[in-house]
């Protein structure tokens, strides 16, 4: 049986509403509009088999995944009132995203913590391939691979 793989992909802090205050609700794809959230996004579509976002205020969501409108929570800053770790691990469970053989988290120290937290005793081959990396570098490593992948030079 062939090898699937999930990519995770934090979302970002820019999201449509800050440019147009009035676009409603809008797909997770679209509603994250950073330049990290897009290199992540092509990424992932080139890399995984299924890709999913992880929202620091919604936890794991398909990128079809309806953010009824802007919101400003990170992982970052307690205060700012993120998802438990417990609720992440029930998603993991609820939604058998531990039926993939490997999962690659993108994102910074906090989204790892909460990416390798929720799938803690599961099976899984956990990868973070551009860890520890400065922001500008992970992009650009993302960037590549993706390319790579695409023209098949991966």
């Amino acid at each position: 049986m062939p090898k699937t793989t999930l990519v995770i992909v934090p979302c970002g802090s820019s999201k449509v509403w800050s440019k147009n205050p009035t676009a409603g609700p809008t797909i997770a794809r679209d509603a994250y509009v950073g330049s990290p959230f897009k290199v992540n996004r092509k990424y992932a579509e080139c890399i995984g088999d299924q890709w999913l976002i992880l929202s620091a205020k919604h936890g794991f969501i398909d990128p079809d995944f309806v953010l009824p409108g802007p919101y400003e929570v990170t992982f970052k800053k307690k205060s700012s009132g993120p998802i438990d770790l417990e609720t992440l691990s029930q998603q993991v469970k609820d939604r058998r995203l531990a039926t993939f053989d490997a999962v690659i988290g993108l994102g910074g120290k906090e989204y790892r913590h909460a990416i390798e937290t929720a799938f803690e005793g599961t099976e899984v081959d956990l990868q973070f391939p551009f860890a520890g990396l400065p922001i500008g570098k992970a992009m650009q490593a993302a960037k590549r691979a993706a390319e790579n992948a695409v023209t098949g030079d991966g």
